[in-house]
């Protein structure tokens, strides 16, 4: 008698709003007690997470682990910034997770930007392995929208904002910013051009 094919599990992740994906990716905190804690968060970062100003990054649907992180890192000075450096400082262990999964109960990002980049779709789904440039879509998943629904390392790219998208980069290629895994951002960013930053930035935002 053959054996029954295994069962396969559902692939949660990219573009997945269901409740069960975002039960995964809002991890340990409190959305609803979060709501109300983010509340200056909301200032800058919009309500539910897309904001209005383009070089402030959308948190609509990111990983709550990763938001966390990035928040820790502000507390560490491992990223700094006058008014994120600042804010971060008067938050506890409780509210930074309750205020990371708020964001993170929310609809995943959506591009606004025009997206069709033959170059920057090249690189994130190839990448150029002549030049040691791993494809984006290896950590950051298909459009970008993430791999898994639990992750505190590679963040949702796909949608986020075209300018936040080029100053981070650049940044991560100067050195400016260095709280990637490994150091892997800088290593990739190092290699490439200002068209080639353009570009990807410019494909990424319209996912």
């Amino acid at each position: 008698t053959p054996r029954p094919s295994p069962k396969i599990p559902k692939y949660i992740g990219f573009e997945d709003d269901s409740a069960e994906a975002i039960k995964l990716r809002i991890a340990t905190g409190d959305p609803v007690a979060g709501k109300d804690k983010s509340e200056l968060c909301q200032g800058c970062h919009g309500e539910d997470g897309n904001s209005v100003e383009t070089n402030i990054p959308k948190l609509s649907g990111q990983y709550a682990k990763y938001i966390a992180k990035q928040l820790r890192n502000y507390q560490a000075g491992k990223r700094t910034h006058a008014i994120m450096s600042a804010m971060a400082s008067t938050i506890d262990d409780i509210d930074l997770m309750d205020i990371s999964a708020y964001f993170a109960s929310q609809k995943k990002m959506r591009g606004t930007g025009p997206g069709n980049n033959p170059t920057g779709e090249n690189l994130f789904v190839n990448g150029d392995m002549s030049r040691v440039i791993i494809a984006c879509i290896n950590c950051h998943g298909v459009g970008g929208k993430g791999k898994t629904s639990s992750n505190a390392v590679f963040p949702v790219v796909g949608g986020q904002h075209q300018n936040y998208l080029t100053k981070e980069l650049i940044s991560f290629r100067s050195g400016n910013r260095s709280n990637s895994q490994g150091g892997i951002m800088n290593k990739i960013a190092k290699t490439l051009t200002d068209a080639e930053i353009a570009s990807l930035a410019q494909y990424m935002s319209g996912l």
